[in-house]
């Protein structure tokens, strides 16, 4: 599967509820997240949205409530979802090139090569660099081209503006456009405007 025949698919959630240890973050948290849409997610410091975001990739279970999807054939959601965290997730160690390569390999679906894909976000001089030696910004947007070397409907984005300067979340808010043009969806934890018309807002924890 390639990013421009993305088959319209839809992630439904019904009531979902989380619990960290004693708290309770939030409950009765419902929303339909299709093909060519995006979802802003918002709320306080602390209100759950990193957490919502892991209980939708299944890194985190849920204290009630249900996810399904609808369309995109037989794959489990896990297979159909692209996550990028707070945190890079990248192996310092390793050059940008080779990051990109392992991670393409984990995912499957192959999209763009990794040259490729650090040419788009603009790094096309670090490949040969370790990403240990990068900057904050840089190594953000290596994390940002993973992306681009798998094709898989659903980003999941936590917080994807921060360490960015102003050309780089000009380039992210193209490539989000560029992903819900072809068919993708993408929900996006953020305290500020993300640059897509017609998203909306869901707002947790309030």
């Amino acid at each position: 599967m390639r990013q421009d025949s993305f088959p319209a698919c839809a992630l439904i959630a019904e009531n979902l509820a989380c619990r960290r240890g004693e708290r309770l973050l939030f409950d009765d948290v419902s929303f339909a997240l299709r093909s060519g849409e995006a979802i802003a997610l918002t709320g306080r410091n602390g209100a759950g949205k990193s957490s919502l975001i892991a209980m939708l990739c299944g890194g985190l279970r849920f204290a009630g409530g249900s996810l399904r999807v609808e369309g995109g054939g037989d794959a489990p959601l896990a297979e159909l979802c692209h996550l990028v965290g707070h945190r890079d997730g990248l192996k310092t160690a390793l050059t940008a090139t080779e990051n990109l390569v392992f991670a393409q390999a984990l995912l499957g679906d192959d999209a763009l090569s990794a040259q490729d894909a650090l040419a788009a976000v603009g790094l096309p001089h670090v490949a040969g660099l370790p990403v240990g030696y990068l900057s904050a910004g840089q190594r953000r947007r290596v994390a940002l081209a993973r992306l681009l070397v798998s094709a898989r409907p659903f980003w999941l984005l936590d917080e994807p503006m921060a360490a960015l300067d102003a050309a780089a979340q000009t380039m992210l808010t193209g490539l989000m456009r560029a992903h819900l043009a072809s068919g993708g969806a993408i929900l996006v934890a953020t305290h500020g405007p993300l640059g897509l018309d017609g998203a909306r807002e869901l707002r947790i924890g309030a």
